[in-house]
């Protein structure tokens, strides 16, 4: 989430006195003042010499926050939107576009769950070159494993042939490299601002259309052990600013999900537990079977089809191919 000091430059009332209050209570980003007890808070500005200033900065973070929550909109309004702005982009596959009724929608966040080795990671490869080729479109890809190949991905640049054309397809496409959650809240909230400042200046080339986050739980699954409340709470905001980003700038998000085990008879669930659940609008469980290199994709969710619908496609390591 955004450092405190970077709020400043919207209002000034967020000074280095302010800080420093925050900051003697813990409070250093906008998600420590979330967290907080505000009423502890405003009894302790209370206190000190300033009070006024101090309790005026904490009304302005409040206020902030709240015009960052989305508005109310009717059934009527929500309709016309997925219609004029949130289209389907390909993913590269067409057995999984036919599955998904097109592919990815912008404005929605899905999530790919499989285990170790399933191929979640050459899917979101796939993915990014299928964007950046057939759209014309930016894609940001967050890698928290090191696991991005843009040798890969020129692999799946079905005009690969033509080098001129692969090099500014790859060229639409960037990776970050992203190893906590905190440098996660950092990273969203910049990409936040700069879309808002496009948005503001009509900025519509090469616009940003998919956000892969390879994977979302390489940076949850640190935070939420104990039996604090803190690491679910960050959970839910990382949820909230993905879902955020999608709606208002009409951008699909992708990320993946590992498995963990469900008790006996080996069967296996996503991670992140029931919390993270309600998150993504679409889950899909991908697994492979190793024998053939065939792989399954299930729906385990979806915003408007029932579950259980199944689609298999070759997916080989060493044999990519355009379909």
């Amino acid at each position: 989430m955004a450092p405190l000091k970077h709020v400043e430059r919207e209002n000034p009332i967020i000074d280095a006195s302010f800080r420093d209050f925050c900051a003697s209570h813990g409070i250093q980003t906008v998600e420590d003042f979330l967290l907080h007890d505000l009423y502890e808070l405003a009894a302790f500005a209370e206190r000190q010499r300033n009070a006024d200033r101090l309790k005026e900065g904490i009304t302005f973070m409040l206020s902030l926050i709240e015009l960052q929550c989305r508005p109310w909109l009717n059934g009527m309004e929500l309709l016309e939107d997925l219609h004029r702005n949130k289209h389907t982009l390909s993913t590269g596959d067409k057995g999984i576009d036919s599955l998904l009724q097109g592919g990815f929608r912008e404005g929605q966040v899905t999530e790919l769950v499989g285990p170790s080795s399933s191929g979640k990671t050459q899917f979101c490869m796939q993915a990014a070159a299928s964007v950046a080729e057939k759209y014309s479109a930016r894609v940001l890809y967050l890698d928290t494993g090191n696991s991005f190949s843009a040798r890969r991905i020129a692999q799946f640049i079905c005009s690969s042939s033509d080098a001129a054309l692969r090099q500014k397809v790859l060229s639409r496409i960037s990776c970050q490299m992203v190893y906590d959650v905190y440098t996660m809240f950092d990273m969203l909230h910049g990409l936040e601002v700069t879309l808002r400042s496009q948005a503001q200046m009509n900025v519509n080339e090469d616009r940003l259309q998919l956000l892969v986050v390879d994977s979302i739980s390489s940076l949850i699954t640190p935070i939420l052990g104990g039996s604090g409340s803190q690491g679910r709470a960050l959970m839910v905001a990382v949820g909230y600013m993905l879902k955020k980003l999608a709606h208002e700038h009409n951008i699909a998000i992708l990320v993946t999900n590992h498995t963990v085990g469900a008790g006996e008879g080996g069967r296996t669930k996503p991670a992140l537990g029931e919390t993270w659940k309600s998150i993504p609008h679409v889950r899909l469980m991908l697994t492979r079977d190793h024998r053939n290199n065939n792989c399954t994709i299930s729906i385990l969710k979806h915003t408007s089809m029932p579950a259980g619908h199944t689609v298999t496609t070759m997916t080989r390591e060493d044999n990519t191919h355009c379909l």
